[in-house]
């Protein structure tokens, strides 16, 4: 029997489940992401239940992919649990060089400069700037926050983060989005996400603004981890949107 390689990479909690680094699996030729999922299932460890895996999505190649997709040799699989936020990427230094473009799209380890950022983005035909400034508060649900921690699938994010500011030109008709998260350690009162929308009228700019970070928290491939004085979880991620999740088979159970 012929047997195909891929690489498997866990993000977020399924760290936890899996363990932290990529692994390779072997499975028969013809095997789809259902057939996957359900091996990894059945290596779950015992004090795990099979349905930790329910919710999660899955992308290969970094596109979200579908249960019933066939897998071929050399494929990347990434298990992507529901998202908390988002090739090389582009750090807030550079953002400069993108002033004149529609479109701004940034992951970075440096600290987002909010004030700076929306000065680029305002022109002459400009009515109105919306911004959202996403900032780490000093707790969750009564929990004293220590500080947080954001990784991302970077290659998938900066995608996904690339289609939804272009969405949103073609759905509202604004003129530039400027759409900029950061990764790695933050502490009490740092920027984690800035969007910033441009545009002729406000209606439009603020209708875009909310779109997108609603958007980008349920399918831009980010987790936060959050520290507090008690204790460290990774953050529960919303649901992703209908079509997105793929579970194997009775992962509905227990």
């Amino acid at each position: 029997m012929q047997v195909i390689r891929v690489r498997v990479l866990p993000f977020g909690v399924s760290k936890d489940w899996l363990g932290a680094g990529a692994t390779t699996m072997e499975l028969p030729d013809g095997a789809s992401v259902a057939d996957l999922l359900e091996r990894l299932k059945a290596n779950l460890p015992d004090s795990l239940p099979g349905h930790v895996l329910r919710g999660i999505a899955v992308s290969v190649n970094a596109e979200y992919s579908t249960a019933g997709h066939v897998l071929r040799d050399g494929d990347e699989v990434g298990l992507l649990p529901p998202v908390s936020g988002g090739g090389t990427s582009r750090t807030a230094k550079t953002l400069d060089e993108c002033e004149d473009k529609p479109t701004v799209i940034a992951l970075t380890r440096e600290r987002i400069d909010a004030e700076k950022l929306v000065a680029a983005a305002k022109r002459g035909q400009d009515g109105a700037v919306a911004v959202f400034d996403g900032i780490v508060r000093n707790n969750t649900r009564g929990r004293q926050t220590l500080h947080l921690d954001y990784e991302a699938y970077e290659e998938m994010a900066l995608k996904q983060m690339k289609e939804l500011a272009e969405q949103a030109q073609g759905k509202f008709g604004v003129r530039q989005v400027t759409l900029v998260h950061r990764l790695g350690r933050l502490e009490v009162g740092e920027t984690s996400v800035l969007i910033v929308v441009a545009s002729a009228h406000r209606g439009a700019a603020f209708d875009a603004c909310r779109w997108l970070i609603d958007t980008l928290k349920k399918t831009v491939p980010i987790w936060k981890k959050e520290t507090f004085v008690d204790g460290v979880v990774w953050a529960d991620g919303e649901p992703f949107p209908a079509g997105l999740a793929v579970e194997p088979e009775g992962s509905h159970e227990g």
